[in-house]
């Protein structure tokens, strides 16, 4: 297993990189979304990758960020949604909006990356549902207090940030406009449901 590939850009194209390290050319294939957040060719750059191998296939898929990867692994892990779908979707969403969507059932959003129908859209909701928790979308701040609260009970801010969520919805937003627009503001612990949902509505 290859963790990481640390080495200099060698060429980007579409859809893959080659980083070359000590003599070797690493063929990557990554998502739209690194292609354009590259440095330039012959920039030192770390993608963290990972290895499919599957009978005469051997590949690398690779990410600028070890949650990315998180959720590739995860995407894969649903029937009928390959790696190469699972980087279509990634092109699409990023980690975090793909988590919105996943967590708010937003099925039009994840069926927007191309070969991604409703219905597999649908089928992913409800696989991953489960297996992404909003700890994952909370900054570094608002895990503190995530980690700080008893078990079972979700702490004052998470459950501000849901009411929000649900207000902006109620306004016409989507789920996740919603909750991407929530996550977007700064959430001190005596902010109160409208004080968040004001602030919100600015990064809408």
């Amino acid at each position: 297993m290859i963790a990481f590939v640390k080495g200099l850009l060698e060429s980007v194209k579409e859809d893959c990189i080659v980083v070359e390290n000590q003599g070797i050319g690493f063929e990557i294939f990554v998502p739209g979304s690194v292609v354009s957040s590259l440095p330039p060719v012959g920039t030192e750059v770390t993608i963290y990758t990972y290895t499919y191998v599957r009978e005469d296939i051997l590949q690398l898929y690779g990410f600028v960020t070890r949650d990315e990867m998180k959720m590739f692994k995860l995407l894969i892990t649903v029937n009928g949604i390959g790696p190469k779908g699972a980087l279509g979707i990634l092109s699409v969403l990023d980690a975090d909006t793909l988590r919105f969507a996943i967590l708010a059932g937003d099925s039009k959003a994840i069926a927007k990356a191309p070969g991604i129908g409703a219905k597999t859209a649908g089928k992913l909701i409800l696989e991953l549902k489960d297996k992404c928790g909003i700890e994952d979308m909370l900054d570094s701040s608002e895990k503190d207090f995530a980690q700080s609260r008893s078990q079972g009970e979700r702490s004052g801010v998470s459950v501000a940030q849901g009411e929000a969520v649900e207000a902006l919805v109620a306004l016409g937003y989507s789920a996740s406009e919603s909750t991407a627009a929530v996550r977007k503001t700064k959430i001190t612990e005596d902010m109160t449901v409208e004080d968040i949902l004001k602030q919100s509505l600015k990064n809408l």
